[in-house]
């Protein structure tokens, strides 16, 4: 830029001169004139040449110095997040012996002070874990890393434990602590339990912290929405100094804390409303302010929920059920004196927790304090169970793990291994469910916590149910389905619209991506459906783009499968489509030896006809070699077509010109797509009356091939029951299916397609 702005001056002179002095310009004819002007050019063009060479080295200079600060900054982002993970570990070891010590405290007869003093133990030391919890979501964040966990969880439980964590600190400061929740909310919604648990937990810690004298209020209620989601709505209100109007917008900033010169006194990291409202805006939630300054303030936060019941959690006094003076009496819910468990870690205290906490169930317990220890003893001595710590020097938990399995004449190759770890994390869940490891807990770990899991894994004709037997009917059903696992698990895309039934039939597991609209992101089937979808679309300013997965998102769902599967095959979207979810899934896979990713040349529907055979060729004891040898060639013949209402939806998401697909609406143009080797092809438009272009349409579809009598999908978008029927007996005018099965596309189709469109799906034995 100087330089252009140098050249410009220079310019400008000499405009300024020849104007001014007339008499020093002279014009040159003939060859004089030829030369000066061949020298101009040739001036002008060295400095051209000088000056983009110039700009060319200051920008490669520029360009070298940022790639510079760019990569200190990484390797200062990647050191902070080793530290805090190690700070994360290291902490989390001397917890896990106070907080399981102190449970033993809490077993034995004692007074009831001891047992007050015990309970404050149990209470700081979980306090302390949301703090380290909170430092470790931040540098998640901030590397963009933070995921989170969608399980299904029982909302009476997490109120309870939540409850019983903070009524405590309120006690301390004589301070009335009152919880109300509906009774109708449902027993069970889906979502990341501990992440909204630690929401809550910041904004009720908070109101306590901020609070000197009165009462914390906490108040649970849910609206019902479509499609069994409820926006939960928690209301935390206390009687507290306030906030100052002008201090609200810096609430959810990190490491700041508003009103500075009334709260230096108060404790706190000022971490906690940060990831109060990064947690929220990754949930779809939202949470809001209002206060009146040395007042009060109340706090209410919405998180849209996906119900996983019709039944409610009913009438329960939270208030009593959680006044927690006194210690609970502690009685083991099972014997196996019979069964032998050897722990693995590399610290004395640790083994020494779970040897403690154990020991009401009279099980046999051997120590290793590393992985060498281990394997000598594994080596000679048959075990039922194996807790292994991953962190240990010479030989890690995972090093060992692999060991143990092949161990040559070694007597647990089939043991079953649970991890019991400091490593928190959902990152961690999937680095250990992809090993191999038959379990996952991490520390500080509770007695109930091991208790529950040593259940879960001994073989039942070693454990003898004591006293409450309610423990057999909270685990058998996990037992039952997780105990064994599938030879051979399917799986998909959810886009690939596979009735519900098949999926249930043949155990079919979806991978769901999202949807994202200018409101925020959305799952498919979960946060968003079609129909919602296409109401949102009729606004013509509204967009809706499919967020096509990442590896890491692909390598947690296959994780996560094979819990309860041996090997998993894989029906990928078309790897001929630019943005393939095949690419994604394949490299995804390459992290396992156990998950094999098949082309199926298709999408929508199409992709779901080519799970159904392989989940047919599994049912029928074939390999997964011999599968994915047969897929490749089958694929071929699924015959799959669309038709597309108009072009408007297409040229939104901007597949096509805006122009050109005005054009065709106005002519009144229908576009028919099909798919031929592997990609989406135009086979012309069709034009006249709704029923005259649908019936042209299905007689297009037909038209050459002989199709295979199982089934036929006819999928769509935006159509009534009647219209439905209607094709639906046009198609079996065409052929006899043994099934036909209605399917209404997936949010990402319609997207694309809008209403009033649909596709035919098929098997064909032959062209003709």
């Amino acid at each position: 830029m100087i330089l252009s702005l140098v050249e410009e001056i220079i310019g400008l002179l000499c405009y300024i001169l020849s104007y001014t002095h007339p008499e020093l310009i002279s014009e040159r004819n003939g060859v004089a004139a030829y030369i000066f002007s061949f020298i101009t050019l040739l001036l002008i063009t060295m400095s051209i040449a000088v000056l983009v060479g110039i700009e060319n080295t200051i920008y490669s200079n520029q360009k070298k110095k940022i790639e510079k600060q760019n990569k200190e900054i990484e390797d200062l982002v990647a050191s902070q997040n080793r530290f805090f993970s190690s700070m994360s570990h290291e902490i989390r070891t001397p917890i896990n012996t106070i907080i399981g010590l102190n449970e033993m405290i809490l077993r034995e007869d004692i007074s009831d002070d001891i047992a007050e003093d015990a309970i404050n133990i149990r209470s700081a030391g979980k306090m302390l874990l949301n703090t380290i919890n909170d430092i470790l979501d931040m540098s998640k964040f901030q590397a963009g890393d933070m995921k989170l966990l969608v399980e299904t969880y029982k909302t009476g439980d997490m109120m309870s434990d939540l409850v019983g964590m903070l009524w405590l600190r309120a006690k301390e400061k004589n301070l009335e602590f009152h919880v109300n929740v509906s009774p109708d909310i449902p027993s069970e919604l889906r979502g990341d339990e501990v992440r909204i648990k630690q929401i809550l937990m910041n904004i009720l810690n908070n109101a306590i912290k901020y609070t000197k004298e009165g009462s914390v209020s906490l108040s649970v209620q849910c609206e019902k929405k479509e499609d069994g989601i409820v926006n939960m709505i928690y209301s935390v209100e206390d009687t507290g100094m306030g906030i100052k109007k002008e201090d609200i917008p810096y609430l959810f900033t990190a490491f700041k804390r508003v009103d500075e010169g009334n709260t230096k006194h108060i404790e706190g990291t000022g971490l906690g409303l940060s990831i109060v409202k990064q947690f929220l805006d990754l949930m779809g939630g939202k949470v809001t302010v209002n206060s009146v300054y040395t007042k009060g303030s109340t706090f209410i936060v919405e998180i849209p929920q996906k119900a996983a019941t019709d039944q409610v959690i009913g009438e329960y006094n939270y208030n009593k059920g959680s006044k927690l003076g006194r210690r609970s009496g502690y009685k083991h819910r099972f014997e196996a004196p019979e069964a032998k468990l050897l722990v693995v870690d590399d610290n004395d205290s640790n083994l020494l927790v779970v040897t403690k906490l154990l020991r009401d169930t009279k099980i046999k317990v051997d120590t290793a304090k590393n992985g060498y220890e281990a394997l000598k003893l594994t080596q000679d001595n048959p075990y039922n169970l194996i807790f292994m710590d991953h962190l240990m020097p010479e030989m890690d938990g995972i090093e060992c793990f692999r060991a143990i399995r092949n161990q040559a004449g070694g007597m647990n190759c089939d043991t079953r291994i649970v991890i019991l770890t400091a490593n928190a994390g959902e990152e961690n869940r999937s680095l250990y469910a992809k090993e191999g490891f038959n379990g996952y807990l991490v520390k500080p770990v509770t007695g109930n916590d091991l208790e529950d899991e040593v259940y879960r894994q001994l073989p039942k004709n070693l454990i003898n149910i004591v006293g409450d037997s309610s423990i057999d009917e909270d685990t058998v059903s996990w037992i039952k389905e997780n105990e064994r696992k599938k030879r051979i698990v399917i799986t998909a895309e959810a886009s690939s619209d596979i009735p519900k039934a098949l999926c249930q039939k043949y155990d079919i597991r979806t991978f769901t991506q999202r949807v994202r609209t200018k409101e925020g992101s959305f799952i498919e089937g979960e946060e968003i459906d079609t129909q919602g979808l296409l109401r949102y679309m009729e606004n013509p300013e509204n967009t809706a783009k499919v967020e096509y997965p990442t590896v890491e998102e692909y390598e947690r769902f296959f994780a996560k499968q094979l819990l309860s599967a041996n090997n998993i095959v894989h029906i990928a979207t078309t790897s001929s489509e630019e943005n393939s979810a095949y690419k994604v899934a394949k490299e995804a896979a390459d992290s396992f030896d156990n998950v094999t990713v098949i082309d199926s040349r298709n999408f929508s529907t199409g992709q779901g006809i080519a799970a159904l055979m392989a989940c047919r060729m599994a049912e029928a004891g074939m390999t997964v070699n011999d599968i994915e040898e047969k897929m490749k060639r089958l694929v071929s013949t699924v015959r799959a077509t669309y038709m597309i209402e108009n072009m408007t939806f297409l040229a939104r998401d901007g597949s096509v010109n805006a122009t050109y697909a005005g054009v065709l609406n106005s002519l009144m143009l229908h576009p028919v797509t099909t798919v031929k080797d592997g990609s989406i092809t135009l086979k012309g438009m069709m034009m006249g009356s709704q029923k005259r272009v649908w019936r042209k349409y299905i007689d297009f579809t037909f038209r050459g091939y002989k199709p295979d009598s199982t089934v036929v999908f006819i999928s769509y978008a935006g159509l009534a029951k009647k219209d439905l029927d209607w094709i639906r007996a046009e198609v079996e005018k065409h052929h006899k299916f043994k099934a036909t099965f209605l399917v209404e596309t997936s949010p990402s189709v319609a997207a694309s397609f809008g209403p009033g469109s649909f596709g035919i799906s098929f098997v064909f034995i032959k062209r003709l």
